[in-house]
């Protein structure tokens, strides 16, 4: 399976910087999207839905034009849901849940914890949230994460990462659940096929950061250890253009 994730930056302002040109060649099996920013009822129905691919979105029901998932794929799952079992962290459209014969595919956009104490203090709960469901349904199926985790995890996955310290997205607290996350099973893909310095997946769209490849790795696919063998490829397509991140992908040898 062949499968891309990308936070858009707004699936409507992506659509017109060339997304869909980017979705036909990628020809991929699953494509999820985050930050969409948009319901369905703004999108046309081959926007929602392009040939040849089922769909499910996610938006934001809390605030309009912010946050958002979505998954488009070709492959049929076992079953999808939203969010979490228990309902918290409702409402910001960040979750979804593909269940396949192989494997449980989660695609999420993690909350950014810079605007305030709350927001990541909010973060830092998604995150052992998501742990604890992961966990929990890893016990059936091996797991497959992918989205914006909005944390770059050692000083190879940004630029300027003494600058950033006490930035949230490279915080202690931040790094050590991504440490955490290891712990418990979780291979960072894209971290097996390469170890080399500059290769970053978001770039602010000030001071010329994407020109001058000043940007940050916060786009993973993770996979639990049982899939390692599994992983074929992974890789990242910093010249794709569209958002402020670029896409990730990754090629499994499973259904």
């Amino acid at each position: 399976m062949k499968l891309y994730s990308w936070n858009v930056n707004g699936i409507r302002a992506a659509m017109k910087k060339g997304f869909w040109d980017w979705f036909r060649q990628a020809d991929a099996d699953v494509v999820g999207i985050q930050e969409t920013k948009a319901r369905e009822d703004q999108l046309e129905p081959q926007e929602r839905s392009p040939e040849g691919y089922d769909a499910i979105w996610n938006a934001s029901k809390v605030k309009k034009g912010y946050s958002g998932t979505a998954c488009l794929y070709r492959i049929k799952p076992l079953s999808v849901s939203t969010g979490f079992p228990d309902g918290s962290f409702k409402g910001e459209g960040r979750l979804i849940l593909l269940e396949y014969p192989g494997f449980y595919l989660f695609n999420i956009y993690f909350p950014n914890g810079q605007s305030s104490e709350e927001r990541l203090e909010f973060k830092m709960g998604y995150y052992d949230a998501f742990l604890a469901y992961a966990q929990e349904l890893r016990k059936t199926k091996p797991i497959v994460v992918f989205g914006d985790f909005n944390t770059a995890h050692k000083e190879i996955d940004l630029k300027n990462p003494k600058a950033n310290a006490k930035r949230s997205g490279f915080l202690p607290c931040e790094r050590a659940w991504i440490d955490r996350f290891i712990q418990h099973g979780y291979v960072d893909t894209f971290r097996m096929f390469n170890q080399e310095p500059g290769h970053y997946s978001w770039w602010s769209y000030r001071f010329n950061a994407r020109k001058n490849n000043a940007g940050w790795r916060i786009d993973y696919f993770f996979v639990s250890e049982e899939l390692r063998d599994k992983v074929k490829r992974a890789w990242i397509e910093p010249q794709v253009m569209g958002s402020d991140h670029c896409p990730i992908g990754l090629e499994l040898d499973v259904t």
